[in-house]
């Protein structure tokens, strides 16, 4: 199993690795771009927020 850290990557491009607490040896690697943690909590919160959108009191506020 191929190992796997989480980095992070500034503004100039530059890859740093999160608490990995050493430097990234010289090889070759594969990245993964995940989608930027505002749009991560937004999504995650969707799903408590629509309980409250299902609400009948919601749809009577709307009207």
């Amino acid at each position: 199993m191929l190992p796997t850290i989480e980095v992070e990557i500034d503004a100039q491009g530059q890859v740093h690795p999160v608490g990995l607490g050493k430097q990234l040896p010289a090889c070759r690697a594969l990245l993964a771009l995940l989608t930027p943690l505002a749009n991560e909590e937004s999504l995650l919160s969707e799903s408590v927020l629509a309980e409250d959108w299902l609400k009948p009191s919601e749809d009577e506020a709307f009207k």
